[in-house]
């Protein structure tokens, strides 16, 4: 069955209806907003068409019609209408982000709240490594026989020291050594594999050298997984009540306690797409079935991108939410790359 021009105008017609009133859609609503003359009989025929085709379903029989998520993908992919911000919008988003720069963490915990005020959503962000975090160099300082400072230099440009003692005495002059042994068998690769290593090196490298790479390997260890490990912040998620969808508590409940306490398996897409849309069961996670999440992804460099993800209800307004999201990504990526906001959006006559 072919989806004709007709069809595709009164699936906008349905989903913008829906998305504005929550309320299924009859045939003799979609008449009057349909140009030309055309019959409810013949709206009535298009409407069994496309509930046959699987973008529209009937809640009840006598019911009007409501989008399906196939029906609200053909929307987003073909049909939604690009939604310009206004100068207000760009101004109050402009604003909140020209402060002071400070650390990844706090501007990124603080994005999930301004973004979630602006759509009326709730919101989660993450800070995400495009690619895994290696070592990229080691350095041992030596302070006395006993103790010496291990700084590890990282692949994402950071440098993290510790000091660290022995149960044995070393010679100091003999840690650059120690380091050129790190530095060529322990550099841009995985904590698996630098354990591997350290085995292997086993029979060669006395006892208290040995302690030594074992403590400088495990330390680095641990700071490579607190680098991988994405931290998420979720902002908003009462927000949910207010949409009819969730005026079933034990819905909304299960919703809110996942964003809450599961937020570490909300979406976080592969990839450089500035924007994604998941619709309903595209979703891979069970709580998210019944709702769709916009997330848009933003550059905050050293080999890092960060991620902000709007949740609501397959009927979310996602021109509105798309557009105030993509201009906050952008503002987002401005900053951390020149510290500067992007220029306001020329609207379309």
């Amino acid at each position: 069955m072919e989806l004709t021009p007709r069809k595709k105008q009164i699936m906008k017609i349905v989903v913008d209806s829906y998305i504005a009133t929550a309320e299924p859609m009859g045939s003799k609503a979609i008449v009057d907003q349909m140009p030309g003359k055309i019959s409810s009989a013949t709206i009535r025929n298009e409407l069994a068409d496309l509930t046959e085709m699987g973008y529209l379903e009937q809640p009840h029989t006598s019911a009007g019609r409501i989008p399906s998520p196939k029906g609200y993908r053909l929307y987003v992919n073909e049909l939604m209408e690009r939604k310009a911000l206004s100068d207000e919008e760009t101004e109050k988003i402009n604003e909140t982000l020209s402060g002071p720069m400070e650390q990844v963490d706090q501007v990124i915990a603080k994005a999930g709240k301004m973004v979630s005020s602006f759509v009326g959503y709730p919101s989660y962000t993450v800070a995400d490594h495009k690619s895994a975090v290696t070592v990229q160099r080691f350095e041992l300082i030596g302070v006395d026989e006993m103790s010496f400072i291990a700084v590890v230099m990282l692949s994402d440009s950071r440098v993290k020291s510790q000091l660290m003692r022995l149960p044995l005495a070393i010679e100091t002059e003999k840690l650059p050594e120690m380091s050129h042994l790190l530095n060529t068998h322990f550099t841009g690769i995985d904590p698996a594999k630098m354990n591997g290593h350290l085995m292997s090196l086993s029979e060669q490298v006395t006892g208290r050298w040995f302690l030594l790479l074992n403590q400088v390997i495990e330390y680095a260890g641990l700071l490579l997984q607190e680098t991988n490990h994405q931290q998420v912040f979720t902002n908003g998620a009462g927000q949910l009540l207010k949409f009819p969808e969730y005026r079933d508590i034990d819905k909304a409940h299960d919703l809110v306690s996942f964003m809450v306490d599961n937020k570490e398996d909300l979406p976080v897409p592969a990839g450089d797409s500035p924007m994604q849309i998941l619709i309903g069961p595209e979703n891979v996670n069970d709580a998210l079935k019944d709702s769709s999440v916009v997330i848009a992804s933003y550059d905050i460099g050293d080999n890092m991108r960060g991620l902000v993800g709007v949740v609501g209800p397959t009927r979310m307004d996602y021109a509105t939410v798309a557009a105030r999201l993509s201009y906050f990504a952008e503002s987002l990526s401005r900053m951390f790359g020149k510290n500067q906001l992007p220029p306001k959006e020329e609207k379309e006559p």
